[in-house]
C-alpha cells in the first residue's frame, strides 16, 4: 500500500470530493453539540475501537491545540494531528491512504474535539515547547 508522506513525517490519507460516513457523524455531532448515544454508536460502529479511544480522550481532554499543530496526547507519546494525518505508527502502517474513513484514534479524536468545541487551547508555539513536555 502506498503512503503519501510530506516533510514532516505526516501520513496523509487521500482525499476525494465525496461526502464520507466520517464527515456525516461529524456534521451531526456539530449540529447535537454533544456526545449522545447515538453518535457514540454511530462513531464506534464505523471506528471500532479507534472511535471508543478517541470518545475517551475527548472526554479526558487529551486533544491540545496550540498554534501551529492540534496534539493528541496518547497512552506512550503525543501525536501532531494535521488534515487527517498524524505522526502515530497506526497511521503509518496499519491503514489505507486511499480510504477517506481509516483514520487513526488520534485523528478521530481530533474531529470529535472540534465538532464539540471541545479543544483544550494553548496560546503558544507546539513546535517550541514539545521537548520540554
Amino acid at each position: 500500500m502506498s503512503q503519501a508522506v510530506d516533510r514532516r513525517g505526516f501520513v496523509r490519507p487521500a482525499t476525494t470530493a465525496s461526502v464520507t460516513s466520517v464527515d456525516g457523524w461529524e456534521r451531526a455531532l456539530a449540529t447535537e453539540g454533544q456526545l449522545t448515544p447515538e453518535l457514540v454508536e454511530r462513531i464506534t460502529a464505523i471506528h471500532d475501537d479507534r472511535g471508543r479511544r478517541a470518545i475517551e480522550a475527548v472526554g479526558e481532554q487529551r486533544v491540545k491545540q496550540y498554534r501551529d499543530f492540534t496534539v493528541v496526547v496518547g497512552y506512550e507519546a503525543e501525536y501532531v494531528v494535521e488534515d487527517d494525518g498524524c505522526t502515530c505508527k497506526d497511521a503509518e502502517y496499519n491503514l489505507d491512504s486511499t480510504d477517506p474513513e481509516q483514520l487513526c484514534w488520534h485523528a478521530i479524536a481530533v474531529r470529535v474535539a472540534r465538532a464539540l468545541g471541545a479543544t483544550d487551547e494553548h496560546d503558544m508555539w507546539y513546535s517550541d515547547v514539545h521537548e520540554f513536555l
